[in-house]
């Protein structure tokens, strides 16, 4: 089970990280990480679709774990 949780945790921050980059995509520069992109805003966009994939990865990972327990 706690393989579970931490896969459905991970979905969650990720889910998270993705939708913050998509509503405030400058996040990056405000840390004071550089610009990647010279402000053309492209990083942002392949940040939030790689934390987008991770977290649909990361549930599914999840729901097939808690099937695969509950079925044991």
């Amino acid at each position: 089970m706690t393989r579970a949780r931490v896969q459905t945790w991970l979905a969650v921050i990720f889910f998270a990280a993705a939708a913050i980059t998509a509503v405030w995509p400058d996040w990056i520069e405000a840390l004071g990480l550089g610009d990647p992109d010279h402000g053309n805003g492209t990083a942002e966009w392949g940040i939030v679709a790689l934390f987008a994939v991770v977290a649909i990865a990361s549930g599914t990972l999840a729901v097939r774990t808690h099937r695969r327990l509950q079925a044991a």
